[in-house]
């Protein structure tokens, strides 16, 4: 092969078309390595609101029989009512409905540690001082149907 033309550029600024590129072609290579398993990722969300306002909410994906937790939020005002592990256990509920066998959680050592623990979550990983300070968790929790 020949490297002498290919020019490596760096940039803060990709174009939306390289960077889906890039995801297309890392998605095809994790097809052919797979084979038997559903990549499709599909959304997932579980909301809060009243009157239409939006005041939290779970939001994440499948992909592979696992279900990825990439948002849960409760608005201040409505914080250490339960509604959190509402939000989770009907986020879950669904996972389940699908046949799903595992979700799997990141969080920070100062946002909710031991709201994931306390409902069975499981660390597996983590980032120190990750930000400054704190740690980055990776949890993860088998589901009933596993």
């Amino acid at each position: 092969m020949d490297t002498t033309r290919i020019d490596l550029e760096l940039t803060s600024k990709p174009a939306p078309d390289d960077v889906r590129a890039l995801e297309e072609g890392l998605e095809s290579y994790n097809r052919s390595a797979t084979t038997g398993t559903d990549r499709t990722k599909v959304p997932i969300a579980v909301w809060m609101r009243r009157g239409g306002r939006l005041l939290g909410g779970a939001y994440g994906d499948t992909h592979s029989g696992w279900l990825y937790l990439s948002l849960l939020w409760v608005d201040e005002s409505f914080r250490g009512q339960g509604w959190g592990k509402r939000l989770l256990e009907r986020f879950e509920a669904e996972a389940i409905a699908r046949d799903y066998h595992a979700v799997w959680v990141d969080t920070y050592g100062f946002q909710a540690p031991g709201f994931y623990e306390k409902l069975g979550y499981r660390e597996f990983g983590r980032l120190d001082d990750f930000p400054p300070g704190s740690a980055r968790l990776f949890y993860w929790k088998p589901l009933p149907n596993a």
